[in-house]
């Protein structure tokens, strides 16, 4: 049994991280307004954006001159995965269940015969995913410096990966990312970048077209091979600000819970170290009372 010393060293510790736990709540409380604001502010654009390539990509339906970003190299063989995840810990399940999704993934490519290569976007993702992946991560992208993710940061990771499509590297990506719905609900998803996968309802298009006709110009075709690799940033961007709104609600959550299991621990402690304490007075006054009455 743990001595009355050891049990106050015992409270007073817990207290301490009880503290750094609140205190966390309460950061991640105050920086998840500001995250939750700009990830439902990019979601119109990027559904929007969605919905004017579904309808410019129509053009190209039975085509077999379809932008390559558009229809594909023709090849299914090499899958990059570009994992993104936060830079840092302390926020639950939010970085393991993004790389568990990515992970179900590339053993799944494999096991077809596939190739697959990672490309990494935050420090925890790369920490998780190399212990089963180290030879399959080609790149570790980590902006642990920067305070508020933008779109240059997206755009640098769209160039680094329309970069290694040039060059023959892949022929399908996937980007892997969480969006956020509450602090208690992050939902990891799979998006598929390269070639793009335009969603399209149906009759979508034709009730779009019948009740605003519009005129493109230049060409939809020129349209449309210059917003394939705007669409790609965008769509990163977007996962980008999913992720930094869904860390902070995970971060949340758990410092909240933390917080709690602390406050627990310490009456349960503190319930141990009163009654030891108990027991050793009355000890003390029956040795009192023993001693008197020899006398």
């Amino acid at each position: 049994m743990p001595s009355l010393k050891d049990l106050k060293n015992r409270i007073d510790s817990v207290k301490s991280t009880q503290k750094i736990t609140k205190a966390m709540q309460m950061v991640a409380a105050a920086k998840l307004r500001r995250a939750q604001e700009a990830a439902e502010a990019a979601r119109p654009y990027a559904e929007r954006m969605g919905r004017v390539l579904s309808s410019l990509a129509a053009v190209y339906d039975g085509q077999e001159n379809a932008p390559v970003l558009l229809g594909g190299n023709g090849r299914d063989q090499v899958h990059l995965l570009v994992v993104a995840t936060g830079e840092r810990g302390l926020a639950g399940a939010f970085n393991s269940s993004i790389a568990r999704l990515a992970r179900e993934h590339a053993l799944k490519l494999q096991a077809e015969g596939k190739t697959v290569k990672l490309l990494t976007v935050g420090r925890k993702g790369n920490d998780i995913l190399k212990r089963q992946f180290a030879d399959l991560i080609v790149e570790t992208v980590s902006f642990r410096e920067v305070r508020n993710v933008g779109f240059e940061q997206a755009a640098l990771i769209s160039e680094k990966v329309q970069a290694m499509f040039a060059a023959g590297e892949f022929d399908v990506a996937t980007l892997y990312f969480a969006k956020f719905n509450s602090v208690i609900s992050q939902v990891p998803q799979a998006v598929q970048l390269i070639p793009a996968r335009i969603e399209r309802a149906e009759g979508e298009g034709e009730a779009e077209a019948a009740a605003v006709p519009y005129e493109y110009e230049p060409s939809e075709e020129a349209i449309v091979e210059d917003l394939l690799p705007r669409n790609i940033s965008v769509q990163i961007l977007r996962a980008l600000l999913e992720n930094s709104a869904s860390f902070y609600g995970a971060q949340m959550s758990a410092m909240d819970n933390a917080t709690r299991n602390a406050g627990e621990m310490i009456d349960r402690l503190q319930l141990s170290y009163n009654r030891q304490r108990q027991a050793q007075i009355t000890k003390e006054l029956i040795e009192i009372i023993s001693g008197a009455e020899a006398l």
